[in-house]
């Protein structure tokens, strides 16, 4: 099955990201239109995104309405959440069809097996994000999350969401703290066989690296980003491809 897969689009309802919103959309028209029918979300889709039980955001109905037409389309998506992703659920899977994986998960493609991860909390420095991330998936931070009024939310989220990454984002993304971390998490499950191809996201750096495993060598993936990349890799039955800035 043509697969595709792609991480950290950051789609945010702003005048400023529309055009990136715009142009992703369009990119998931073509990948239909050329006969994909699995797309790989490898985590931070949108920049915020929460669901209300009656309220959907109407700033993002340019990208869910080109995931509808591809679901229509028979497309299957994967969402691999990422550390953007926290409150993704109802809307996605039972609208859009979204399969929606909350941790790692292996696959099989074309016989191969494909340890998919966004990368939020794979390194080992990061012990205060995980016990954020815990909380934050609780049934108490969500309940309380959802008495604020949606403008309220989406302002607040669009403030702490931009000023993270600029603390967090390294000058060059692929030596940075996150793109070595995600390396080293790759090789480790490259070398214990516990996946021929890790792919991830995270680090915002396009990367196609190979590392010994028992059986000969593996693959090292990191998708990079649409955001500022317009990354993806394409897979065609056979080899996993890195494309950048299409």
């Amino acid at each position: 099955m043509k697969t595709v897969a792609f991480s950290d689009a950051h789609l945010d309802t702003s005048a400023a990201g529309r055009e990136s919103m715009e142009t992703l959309a369009a990119q998931i028209r073509i990948w239909t239109d050329d006969g994909v029918r699995q797309i790989f979300i490898l985590g931070d889709l949108f920049d915020f995104w929460f669901e209300y039980r009656h309220v959907v955001f109407s700033g993002y109905f340019p990208i869910l309405r080109a995931f509808a037409d591809a679901r229509d389309a028979d497309v299957q998506f994967h969402l691999v959440c990422g550390n953007h992703d926290l409150w993704a659920g109802r809307f996605l899977v039972t609208e859009l069809g979204f399969q929606v994986h909350r941790a790692p998960t292996l696959m099989d493609l074309g016989g191969r097996r494909v340890l998919f991860a966004h990368g939020d909390g794979l390194n080992p420095r990061d012990r205060a994000y995980r016990l954020y991330r815990r909380f934050a998936r609780s049934r108490l931070a969500i309940t309380a999350f959802r008495q604020l009024h949606p403008d309220c939310a989406m302002a607040l989220a669009r403030f702490v969401s931009h000023g993270s990454r600029r603390l967090t984002m390294a000058d060059d993304p692929s030596q940075g703290r996150e793109a070595q971390a995600l390396r080293a998490y790759a090789r480790q499950a490259l070398a214990r066989n516990e996946a021929d191809v890790v792919m991830c996201g995270h680090a915002h750096a396009p990367t196609r690296e190979e590392y010994p495993t028992p059986n000969g060598a593996g693959l090292y993936i990191n998708c990079g980003d649409w955001m500022r990349h317009r990354s993806y890799v394409a897979w065609d039955g056979g080899e996993f491809t890195l494309h950048q800035g299409q």
